[in-house]
């Protein structure tokens, strides 16, 4: 009886995963079937964000591959489809986009902050250099002698 049970349980939970949603095209060209894959994997999820369209389950990815199939079949070239995709959704659908005087910002933005922390820690490192040469190691001849007659007023 209990193998019954856990075999219906184990059916009931299998069912849930049957109904997950699995995207099949049938493309004319193999080429076609390549294009596709270059193309969900290099346009990013407009919800998930950190996920292509071609491992999103959200439904708008499903959308998206819908309308990349479509394109493709229509015969537009893979640039073509990502101009339309970045005039709808905007540069952030691309996960490496373009060099151009909005992006400039994603592209060297990194590099100068970088080179920024590593400018103000040199300053830094300067200031010290200079505050230390500037700042004398030995006493003059009279402290050395008020130093010498407070310890021997000291020891006594």
């Amino acid at each position: 009886m209990k193998r019954w049970i856990a075999a219906a349980v184990l059916g009931l939970s299998m069912a849930g995963v049957a109904h997950a949603a699995i995207d099949t095209y049938e493309f004319a060209k193999d080429g076609d079937r390549e294009r596709f894959r270059e193309l969900t994997k290099e346009l990013r999820c407009p919800k998930c964000q950190n996920q292509d369209i071609a491992d999103s389950n959200a439904p708008i990815a499903a959308d998206l591959r819908k309308e990349i199939f479509r394109m493709l079949e229509e015969g537009k070239d893979n640039q073509q489809i990502i101009d339309f995709m970045v005039d709808r959704y905007g540069d952030f659908v691309r996960y490496k986009p373009a060099l151009t005087g909005k992006t400039a910002l994603l592209w060297f933005g990194p590099a100068a902050l970088l080179l920024g922390g590593f400018g103000v820690i040199a300053v830094i490192v300067r200031r010290r250099r200079v505050q230390r040469a500037e700042t004398p190691d030995s006493l003059s001849a009279e402290e050395r002698e008020r130093l010498d007659h407070l310890l021997e007023k000291n020891q006594e």
